[in-house]
């Protein structure tokens, strides 16, 4: 019977769920849930002084925004040390480790010595066969692994191929440090071990610590994982990733205005494909993930692609869950204005968002968009709109206001057959008065059909508003 797939995320809780990472939990969180697995999230906190509980909260909010739900209870690796330590001592039980008892005075002379010769500055291995009964007095020992001294470490990876480690590049690594505290490679083979991970999903960075990994399996006689190292993302000019290309916390693209699903299909394309599919659902990117079509090339963040991702996304969802979350990013983005306007103002944004969210390609945009519904007069006008706003415009707006003073029907099409009629009579093209109108009633050039607009804030508010424009000393 086939073991049950269990991969992990392992993020440290050093800062904000950056994308890269965000990225990694995706593809250990689809393939898991492809297989009918777990993903299990273990925060490796054991660097006491950069790791915080807002950081841990970051990544609890990062991951559960996106919907990468993990299953058990997290494990927070700091707690884990005192096991850690015990199978650095079986390991010295076994023969596969030893006591080091070399100075920092001696390691120091012993890079210098290599890096003199043009050597990399590896540890020359010289407590490895020493009898411990040689230990100068008062030195607290490492320990240290033993590494092969010849032949090869091969680790077969889904993505890189075979990649193949000369055994006397690697030197023998400290497992276990004088004050007893693990090292980063002992802890994380002993809890992927003890967490009966099946597949190892990471970031390429991590592909030379395999090697030395599967020293510390082999020195237990543990199974190897199958492992999946995926290259990093780039920003558009083929650099590394960077706060400049959007190597931002996932926070920050909530705020931004973008859309879990779109973030989700966005990062499944950053180094992952299925033939041609660009637009796909949660659902389908279950269905169709495998290791085997991770790209082994570095994707590029591409915000115009994500923008245009997000915008059909917008497009697609319901204006109630449209609603919500422009009222949770305008109160998140500290726009309490804005907050405060789009909740008394319910109905109507509601009503409104079917024409705005073909406009809008963010959350943000959204909401600037449906401001002219609770923007208070007399209106701030921007500079492309104001240059609609002409002495000649201004008096055709002031005329036109008075056809629609004496309406009987407020309806869209009795409006548009009026607006139709009055440039029809003064030689106009329809443009020539919808423009202005626009203009003057939302302080833009963009905005849903200008009809539209004067039904959804009403006659008394569109009326007061064009007074503003023309009632002018």
């Amino acid at each position: 019977m086939a073991k049950q797939v269990v991969t992990r995320f392992a993020p440290s809780p050093t800062g904000y769920l950056h994308i890269g990472s965000a990225r990694t939990a995706l593809f250990c969180w689809a393939y898991a849930r492809h297989h009918g697995g777990k993903m299990l999230l273990r925060i490796e906190d054991t660097d006491r002084e950069r790791s915080t509980e807002a950081a841990v909260q970051a990544i609890f909010d990062g991951l559960s925004w996106l919907g990468l739900t993990w299953d058990d209870e997290p494990i927070m690796q700091f707690g884990r040390a005192e096991r850690h330590a015990e199978i650095a001592r079986e390991l010295l039980a076994r023969g596969q480790a030893y006591y080091c008892y070399c100075s920092p005075e001696e390691l120091a002379q012993m890079r210098e010595e290599a890096r003199t010769a043009g050597r990399p500055p590896r540890y020359d291995g010289r407590w490895r066969d020493r009898d411990p009964a040689e230990a100068p007095a008062g030195v607290t020992p490492v320990i240290r692994i033993k590494t092969p001294k010849t032949g090869e470490i091969v680790v077969n990876d889904h993505v890189q191929g075979k990649v193949v480690f000369k055994a006397e590049n690697l030197d023998d690594f400290i497992i276990l440090r004088s004050d007893g505290t693990p090292t980063y490679m002992l802890a994380v083979v002993v809890d992927d071990h003890d967490m009966e991970v099946t597949h190892i999903i990471r970031g390429d960075d991590h592909l030379t610590n395999a090697a030395r990994q599967i020293v510390i399996y082999n020195g237990m006689g543990w199974e190897v994982p199958e492992m999946a190292h995926i290259p990093l993302i780039h920003g558009p000019d083929g650099a590394k990733l960077s706060k400049r290309h959007g190597a931002l916390g996932v926070g920050a693209y909530r705020q931004m205005g973008y859309l879990p699903e779109a973030m989700i299909n966005y990062l499944a394309r950053l180094g992952w494909s299925h033939g041609d599919a660009e637009i796909f659902s949660v659902e389908q990117l279950v269905e169709w993930f495998n290791l085997e079509d991770l790209n082994k090339g570095a994707a590029r963040f591409d915000f115009t692609k994500l923008e245009s991702i997000n915008g059909h996304y917008i497009r697609e969802a319901r204006p109630e869950r449209l609603y919500t979350v422009m009222v949770d990013t305008a109160r998140e983005t500290d726009r309490q204005a804005d907050a405060a306007g789009l909740v008394a103002n319910r109905d109507t944004v509601l009503a409104a968002l079917p024409e705005l969210q073909p406009r809008a390609k963010t959350v943000l945009e959204l909401i600037d968009l449906a401001q002219f519904i609770y923007a208070k007069r007399p209106l701030a006008i921007d500079a492309a709109a104001a240059a609609h706003l002409d002495e000649g415009s201004r008096a055709h707006i002031a005329a036109f206001a008075e056809v629609l003073r004496g309406l009987a029907d407020w309806s869209v099409p009795a409006i548009d057959a009026a607006a139709r009629l009055y440039a029809e009579q003064h030689g106009l093209k329809l443009g020539k008065v919808a423009q202005p109108l626009r203009a003057a009633l939302t302080g833009r050039t963009i905005s849903p059909g200008i009809f539209e607009v004067m039904v959804l804030i009403g006659r008394e508010e569109t009326l007061a508003r064009l007074g503003d424009q023309t009632e002018r000393p």
